[in-house]
């Protein structure tokens, strides 16, 4: 059997609006990552191997990322970065894979929604873990470091799950899910912080491809600063970012119309 055309497969596995989703599509994705995806799905299609089982594979790849960071040196923050894109490619090939087949699920939702909560939370872990230093030879790594790795990492999850629990509690309720346009803050003010927010992008840092790129690049000033100092100073930039965006993005789900 001859394998579709990435022709044959664009309208199905990206039907009009999958890359202009405002909140669940990644930029990488719209710019590369859709069109690498695609010619992996010619050789996918006609497989045995299932939507769910490319999303499991999609965790362990986000989990040997964080896992990578604990490999000194620049080398630990290169394959970090790699297996990160190869958690997105997969990210996007199990939807697409599903919808060719017509194989979409609630449970795939359910575990692709698990799969981010747990990859972006290892790779943090992994961060603060590697400016800990546990392989100094002095037995007495800096555990703060892996604290505020930690913190960083809950952050990432507390954000998804402060999005996440607006559709349970509108569910609860027996509302709808809540459409775009009820996201803006009825405060004017609170309403113009948003867009500032937005516009500065800051809290994609803590999100897993920019995060590994960030931690790729403090790896590479290491090399020129020794001694981890701007690993740590990375490591305290995300947790800041973290509380502070888990702080700011709660008080403007509650500033909206959202839980109305």
């Amino acid at each position: 059997m001859s394998r579709p055309s990435v022709a044959e497969l664009r309208p199905v596995v990206h039907p009009e609006g999958v890359k202009d989703r405002r909140s669940g599509e990644h930029w990488a994705g719209r710019l590369y990552m859709r069109e690498v995806s695609l010619r992996v799905d010619r050789y996918l299609v006609d497989t045995r191997i299932t939507p769910n089982q490319l999303t499991y594979l999609m965790v362990v790849a986000g989990g040997l990322a964080g896992a990578s960071l604990l490999v000194p040196g620049l080398t630990g923050a290169v394959l970090a970065a790699v297996l990160m894109q190869l958690y997105l490619l997969l990210d996007c090939v199990d939807g697409e894979l599903a919808r060719w087949r017509n194989q979409t699920s609630i449970t795939g939702v359910y575990l692709d929604r698990i799969g981010h909560y747990l990859c972006e939370a290892a790779l943090l872990i992994g961060f603060g873990l590697r400016g800990a230093d546990l392989w100094d030879g002095s037995g007495r790594p800096e555990w703060l470091w892996a604290f505020l790795g930690t913190l960083a990492a809950l952050g990432a999850i507390l954000i998804k799950a402060e999005t996440d629990l607006v559709d349970v509690a509108r569910s609860r309720s027996g509302l709808a899910a809540a459409k775009e346009e009820l996201s803006v803050p009825r405060s004017e003010g609170l309403a113009l912080a948003r867009k500032a927010a937005a516009a500065l992008k800051f809290h994609r840092l803590i999100g897993g491809i920019e995060a590994s790129l960030f931690i790729l690049f403090v790896a590479i000033l290491d090399l020129f600063g020794g001694d981890l100092f701007w690993t740590r100073l990375g490591i305290v930039v995300l947790a800041g970012i973290a509380i502070l965006q888990t702080v700011l993005h709660l008080v403007s789900i509650l500033a909206s119309s959202r839980l109305r």
